[in-house]
């Protein structure tokens, strides 16, 4: 399922980025990568909140469509 629609303060596991190459290096420096646990805090508007590793990511909601979660 898209990251912006897993439940509120679960924690899941990143299991695809759809996204170009320069996208991912970017997410993946920011510590987003396949089999990356996360915690989503607010999903408003399709834009999704999660805490990853001790920070907290904001992302807009057509790049949480590209990011699938289990």
């Amino acid at each position: 399922m898209p990251i912006a629609m897993a439940p509120l303060m679960t924690e899941v596991t990143i299991t695809r980025i759809s996204a170009e190459q320069e996208v991912r290096h970017h997410l993946q420096e920011m510590g987003l990568t396949v089999g990356s646990r996360v915690t989503v805090i607010d999903h408003a508007g399709g834009n999704v909140v999660m805490k990853v590793l001790e920070g907290r990511v904001c992302l807009d909601k057509m790049l949480a469509r590209g990011i699938l979660v289990a």
